[in-house]
């Protein structure tokens, strides 16, 4: 496995959130020393920078598409950006921000890898469309919109439609009796062919679930992005707070495994709230494990790895 080549790139976006906050995180993942812990463990990280600020603002003319203009700009940059990192052979470490930037990542690694699948380790499956959302918040959508339902500006972004097959992708540490998913989102999951490994599977065993779940998506994929929605544990900082969601710890025992694998493209973090770790503890503790993920995937490349990713 060759040793992974960074590159850090902040997206301070809550456009396609339900309120003002995650902006913020780029910059709360930076104050907790994000660069500077990866270079500590001798990895080989350029910080590619953040993109403009874009921030939540209500927008009752489009109550079931809110914001969608400014959610598409910020797609359109994070595919750009991620195009970017790849085209230098440094694997994208995309710090947000909002879930719906993902949209953007797959988008721009979809340039590189046709065979691309996602590890959605997500407290919640985002596949509410325009139709059929209560909220109109893009961030509660990304999933429909990456399987080509949906407003079609979004559903269209990247090199084809759909962006994924519902076979390229694994819901990860799902929790259908958080309150949090949507009855039209339940009824889709009875007749989906996504993969599917909920929070009480991946609760009893955060590893072994994490193999589990590589298995079947390496078997059908030559590349994967990792999404890592922050609600997906109990932190409070989450910015959908999950009560019922995973000790932080086994999120990140499951996250190491996921990083460590040789078809990782590409890292995702989104739905941290700074608001809501004024004293920068959590930010802090989910620095670490990230730098301590990246480093286990050097370690495991070997003491003469090549360079790329």
């Amino acid at each position: 496995m060759p040793m992974p080549r960074l590159a850090v790139i902040g997206v301070p976006s809550s456009a396609g959130a339900r309120q003002i906050g995650q902006e913020g995180a780029p910059a709360a993942f930076r104050a907790a020393g994000l660069l500077g812990r990866l270079w500590a463990r001798e990895l080989d990280a350029t910080d590619l920078g953040d993109l403009p600020t874009v921030s939540f603002r209500p927008d009752p003319e489009h109550p079931r598409r809110q914001n969608l203009g400014l959610v598409l700009n910020v797609v359109r940059q994070v595919a750009n950006r991620v195009d970017r990192a790849l085209f230098d052979r440094r694997l994208p470490l995309v710090v947000g921000g909002d879930c719906s930037l993902s949209l953007g990542v797959i988008a721009g690694l979809l340039r590189h890898h046709s065979r691309l699948g996602l590890i959605y380790f997500d407290g919640d499956v985002d596949l509410n469309t325009p139709e059929t959302t209560l909220s109109g918040i893009f961030d509660g959508m990304l999933l429909a919109h990456a399987l080509g339902r949906g407003e079609p500006k979004l559903a269209d972004i990247g090199p084809r439609r759909p962006l994924l097959s519902e076979e390229d992708i694994v819901l990860f540490g799902h929790d259908v009796d958080s309150g949090w998913i949507d009855p039209p989102e339940l009824e889709l999951l009875e007749d989906s062919r996504m993969s599917m490994v909920p929070l009480s599977e991946v609760r009893t065993d955060p590893t072994a679930a994490a193999q589990h779940a590589l298995l079947g998506l390496e078997s059908r994929s030559d590349a994967i992005l990792l999404h890592f929605d922050v609600d997906v544990t109990d932190l409070p900082a989450g910015d959908v707070h999950h009560p019922r969601g995973l000790d932080l710890d086994a999120a990140l025992a499951a996250l190491r495994i996921f990083v460590a694998a040789p078809t990782c493209a590409a890292v995702v973090v989104t739905e941290f709230n700074p608001q809501r770790d004024p004293d920068g503890s959590q930010a802090d503790r989910l620095v670490r494990g990230l730098a301590e993920a990246f480093a286990g995937r050097k370690e495991s490349a070997g003491p003469n790895p090549t360079t790329g990713c």
